[in-house]
């Protein structure tokens, strides 16, 4: 059991519809633990992760971060978004505005910070994902690789103490993968807690402290991922690790 937990979803549930998509979830993440989710396609590993920071809303159960409960709205929302960093499948990035800009517009929003101590502090963040050189270029002007390694600058600049990351790779050319999963796989050597819903086992294998696997909206395994990847207790999940490993 994590000695700390920063994340806590206990009991949680939510439909859409007549889906049940969580059900049940129990789920803790220790500060600077990485858990990776893993599952078939319509297990809710995404939802999950989504209503961690309230992109969705739960229906009953708790989700509470340090121990308090999720704000509902408002200040406090944009608040909690600030400490919990999300970075999505498609980079979400303002393609009017430049690559610096991007990184700093929510820091001087959200948190307050004086133009040029926000830019300062993009461009140790841009340092850091390989990107300095690129800040006074457009989106449009990045490959994705890239356009997704400043997305995770821009979570990075709101000092979260924690990052979610829904299938950050998925919308990436194969060639592009890496550049992103090294940056995150970075994060996770400096201590970043992290919550990541990928296809990258690979990434589950080397950076994960627990891989959760989900399907049909539950919480089936959540174990090392030596233990998982090695000697998996579930029908589901040697079935869905058959499926994967031999491609």
């Amino acid at each position: 059991m994590a000695v700390d937990p920063l994340i806590e979803l206990q009991d949680v549930n939510k439909h859409f519809g007549e889906l049940h998509v969580l059900q049940d979830i129990n789920l803790t993440v220790g500060k600077g633990e990485v858990v990776v989710v893993i599952g078939p396609s319509g297990s809710g590993k995404s939802t999950l992760c989504r209503a961690i920071n309230r992109l969705e809303t739960i229906e009953s159960g708790a989700i509470r971060l340090e121990g308090r409960p999720l704000p509902d709205e408002g200040k406090a929302l944009a608040g909690l978004r600030a400490e919990v960093g999300m970075v999505f499948q498609s980079f979400n990035l303002f393609a009017h505005k430049t690559i610096l800009q991007n990184v700093s517009l929510a820091q001087i929003k959200v948190r307050g910070r004086k133009k040029e101590e926000a830019d300062r502090r993009s461009l140790e963040l841009l340092d850091r994902v390989g990107l300095a050189s690129q800040a006074p270029k457009y989106p449009a002007q990045l490959s994705g690789g890239q356009q997704q390694r400043v997305a995770i600058a821009r979570a990075l600049a709101m000092d979260p103490k924690a990052l979610l990351f829904d299938e950050p790779t998925s919308a990436l050319d194969p060639e592009m993968i890496n550049e992103v999963l090294e940056v995150m796989q970075q994060l996770a050597r400096d201590g970043m807690t992290m919550v990541v819903v990928t296809h990258e086992m690979g990434f589950a294998r080397s950076a994960a402290n627990r891989v959760v696997f989900m399907a049909d909206g539950r919480v089936v395994e959540d174990r090392s991922p030596e233990e998982f990847f090695t000697n998996p207790r579930s029908d589901r999940a040697k079935d869905f690790l058959s499926k994967i490993l031999k491609h």
